[in-house]
C-alpha cells in the first residue's frame, strides 16, 4: 500500500495540472473524497491547476460545487477518478483524454483500470484512504475545508458508523478529522436533514414497501410517483437506508425507474452477502450493499425471487 502511495503522489508532484473525477448519481462519499482530495492538492500545491469535475448535485452543495472545465485542459494532465469501481460509472465521459489515469477506490477492483490503482476494499470509504494519503505524504495537510468534506463522506458511507466496513482505523481517522476544529455534529445534522417533500417520499415507501415472510423487501419508485413528489434526480434514493430500519426486512431491494425505461437497483443487506446477487445483473458493490440495471419488469421479478431465496439461506 505504502509502495503506491509512493508512486500516486509522484504522479501528482509531476503534472501541473490534475483533474479528478467520481461516479455518476454522487452520494456523499463520491462527493466528500473528490472536493476533499481536490482540496489537499491545492492547499499543497498552491501553483498546481486542480479540478474536481461531474455534474453538480444540488442535495450536496453542503459539501462542495464541481468545476465546469474545457475539454483542452485534458492535455497532458493528471486524471484520477476516485470512488468508482467501473469505467462505465464514471461521471463525465473525458476521464480518459489526459496524459496519466489513476484509480482511486474501496470498491472490489472487478474493473481495473488506470496506469496506477490505489484499491483498499477494507477501508469504510474513499474518504477514508484520501486521509490515510494525507497521513503517509509529508506534503500533505488537513485543512478545516478539506477535513469537513472526508467526515462528511466517511459519515455517509459508514452510516454514522453503523455499517459493516466501519473498523476502529476508521474511528482512529474520523478523531483526526475532528481533531482539525470541524463542526461534526452540524455536518452530520447536514446530512440528516430531509426537505418536506423527501420526508413525504419516505413515509410513502414505509408504508408501500413489500416484505416477503422470508424478510425480503422490495419497492418500486417510478417516473410518475418522482414527478408526483416533485424530486429532484437521485433524490428517491434516500429512501434506501429508511426501509432497513423496519424490523421484518432481512435483505431489501429498491428500484428506480430511469428515463430511459430500465430500472436502477439498490440492493441492501443485515447480514446475507448480496453482492453475488448484484454482479450476476451485471452490477457489483459491498458484501452488504450493492446495485445494478434492471432491464425491464421481469429482471426485477427475479431479482426480486433471487432475494427472497437468498434470504431463505440464512
Amino acid at each position: 500500500m505504502a509502495d503506491i502511495q509512493t508512486q500516486i503522489m509522484d504522479a501528482v508532484r509531476a503534472h501541473d495540472t490534475i483533474i479528478i473525477h467520481r461516479h455518476v448519481n454522487p452520494d456523499p462519499d463520491a462527493f466528500g473524497s473528490q472536493l476533499g482530495l481536490a482540496e489537499i492538492l491545492r492547499e499543497a500545491y498552491p501553483t498546481k491547476h486542480i479540478f474536481a469535475v461531474g455534474e453538480p448535485e444540488a442535495r450536496l452543495a453542503w459539501i462542495g460545487v464541481p468545476d465546469q472545465i474545457d475539454d483542452a485542459v485534458y492535455d497532458g494532465a493528471l486524471v484520477i477518478v476516485i470512488d468508482t469501481a467501473n469505467t462505465e460509472r464514471i461521471a463525465d465521459s473525458r476521464y480518459d483524454q489526459g496524459a496519466l489515469l489513476i484509480k482511486i477506490d474501496h470498491h472490489p477492483n472487478r474493473e481495473p483500470f488506470g496506469d496506477l490503482q490505489l484499491v483498499n476494499t477494507h477501508a469504510s470509504s474513499s474518504s477514508e484512504i484520501v486521509a490515510d494519503l494525507v497521513r503517509a505524504t509529508p506534503d500533505l495537510n488537513l485543512s478545516q475545508a478539506s477535513a469537513a468534506k472526508l467526515y462528511a463522506g466517511i459519515i455517509g458511507d459508514t452510516g454514522r458508523f453503523l455499517f459493516d466496513l466501519t473498523t476502529p482505523h476508521t474511528h482512529e481517522v474520523a478523531a483526526e478529522l475532528m481533531a482539525t476544529g470541524i463542526d461534526a455534529p452540524a455536518l452530520g445534522r447536514q446530512e440528516d436533514e430531509l426537505s418536506p417533500r423527501g420526508a413525504r417520499l419516505i413515509g410513502y415507501a414505509l408504508s408501500k414497501v413489500t416484505v416477503s415472510p422470508n424478510g425480503a423487501g422490495s419497492l418500486l419508485i417510478t417516473q410518475d410517483l418522482i414527478a408526483q413528489f416533485g424530486l429532484a434526480p437521485g433524490e428517491a434514493q434516500m429512501v434506501v437506508g429508511f426501509i432497513g430500519k423496519l424490523d421484518t426486512i432481512k435483505s431489501w431491494v429498491v428500484f428506480t425507474e430511469r428515463d430511459d425505461g430500465r430500472f436502477r437497483v439498490e440492493l441492501r443487506s443485515k447480514q446475507a452477502p448480496i453482492q453475488p446477487l448484484a454482479i450476476a445483473h451485471g452490477g457489483g458493490g459491498h458484501p452488504l450493499a450493492s446495485g445494478a440495471i434492471a432491464d425491464d419488469k421481469e429482471e426485477m421479478q427475479a431479482i426480486v425471487q433471487e432475494l427472497d431465496d437468498l434470504v431463505k439461506t440464512v
